[in-house]
C-alpha cells in the first residue's frame, strides 16, 4: 500500500507514573529509547495485521502512518495515533469495515504486548472470531494471520518490550508505564509495565537438567515444528519447539494426535502427554518456553 490519506485513527497511550514521572519527567535518554521500542512494537504488530507478513525494521511499515503527540500532563504520558490508509487493496472508507479494521489492530496489540509480558491470551476468543467476521465480508479487509504469526511476532518485539521499561528500571525515574488503546468510543487497558514484568522480559535462562511436563497440545505448526502445549502444572498453555533430534514421526504423530483429541473434546484424556525437555525460564523462575527433547504417552491415572 503507498501512502495515501488517513481514513481509519487508532490511539495508544503510554504513560509513566512514579518518581519523576509524577513531575512530566523522566530520563531523556531512557524516553528515547522507550519511545522506539513502542513504535517499533506499534509498527511490527500493524503491518502484520494490514499485510500479512512479519517485517523486521519499523521504517518497513507499509499501509498506515504512526504519528506521536506532545507528552501530556499528569503523568510522562504520550499519545501515539495509528493512521491507516484509505488507499490499497483493501479499500477503506466504510463504518462497518473501518471498524472491523481498527478493532484488528487493537487486539493483535494487545496479544503481542501480554504475551510478551507472559501473560496468555486466548486467541480464539479474541482475534478468531473477529476474523470469523472479517470472513463473513463480500470483500476482504485484512489478510487472516494465524496465531502462530502473532507468536513469531511476540519473538521479535521482545527487545522493544524490554526497551519500553527502561524509564523504570535503569534511571527509575518512573516506577511503572500503561499502555492503553482507544478506537471510537472503546477504551481499553492493555498492560501495566513494571519492575515484575521488566524481571520477565529480560532475560531468558536455560535450566540445565531435563523435566518432564503433562499437558494437552493447544497448537502446533508442522512447518516450525513450534506449537503451545497446555502444561497442568502451570495450569496454562507453554510455547514449545521441538528439538532436531525430537523430529521423528512418532514424536510428531503424538504431538498432532494430541492436538486432534483436544480440539475435539477438551475433557478427553487420550489428549493427555508427557513431554521431556529443557526448560527457559525468567529471571524470577516463570516458564517461558519449552525445548522438547522427547514426547511419550501420557502418565496412567
Amino acid at each position: 500500500m503507498g501512502a495515501g490519506p488517513v481514513a481509519v485513527n487508532v490511539k495508544f497511550v503510554l504513560s509513566f507514573e512514579g518518581n519523576d514521572a509524577d513531575d512530566n519527567e523522566i530520563d531523556f535518554y531512557d524516553a528515547a529509547d522507550a519511545l522506539t521500542g513502542f513504535q517499533r512494537s506499534l509498527a511490527l504488530t500493524t503491518h502484520l495485521v494490514l499485510n500479512g507478513e512479519i517485517i523486521v525494521k519499523a521504517p518497513a511499515l507499509e499501509g498506515a502512518r504512526i504519528f506521536i503527540k506532545s507528552p501530556e500532563p499528569g503523568s510522562w504520558k504520550v499519545l501515539t495515533t495509528v493512521g491507516l490508509l484509505a488507499t490499497g487493496a483493501y479499500q477503506l472508507g466504510t463504518a462497518p469495515r473501518d471498524t472491523i479494521l481498527g478493532n484488528l489492530v487493537v487486539s493483535a496489540y494487545d496479544y503481542v504486548i501480554n504475551e510478551s509480558l507472559g501473560f496468555h491470551v486466548d486467541f480464539d476468543s479474541t482475534l478468531g472470531q473477529q476474523y470469523d467476521e472479517v470472513q463473513r465480508q463480500r470483500r476482504p479487509i485484512a489478510p487472516k494471520i494465524s496465531e502462530s504469526q502473532l507468536d513469531s511476532l511476540v519473538e521479535k518485539v521482545e527487545n522493544s518490550v524490554r526497551d519500553m521499561h527502561r524509564p523504570i528500571h535503569a534511571s527509575r525515574t518512573a516506577t511503572e508505564a500503561h499502555l492503553t488503546s482507544s478506537y471510537r468510543r472503546q477504551h481499553a487497558d492493555i498492560a501495566t509495565l513494571d519492575a515484575e514484568t521488566f524481571d520477565y522480559v529480560r532475560l531468558t535462562r536455560q535450566v540445565e537438567r531435563p523435566e518432564e511436563f503433562t499437558g494437552r497440545v493447544s497448537m502446533y505448526n508442522v512447518n516450525t515444528f513450534r506449537g503451545r502445549i497446555f502444561v497442568h502444572s502451570e495450569r496454562r498453555p507453554i510455547p514449545f519447539e521441538l528439538a532436531e533430534t525430537c523430529r521423528d514421526m512418532v514424536s510428531i504423530q503424538r504431538i498432532t494426535s494430541s492436538l486432534q483429541v483436544n480440539a475435539r473434546d477438551r475433557a478427553s484424556l487420550d489428549a493427555e502427554i508427557v513431554v521431556s525437555g529443557f526448560r527457559f525460564e525468567s529471571s524470577t523462575g516463570r516458564l517461558k518456553r519449552i525445548l522438547v527433547t522427547r514426547v511419550g504417552s501420557a502418565i496412567p491415572r
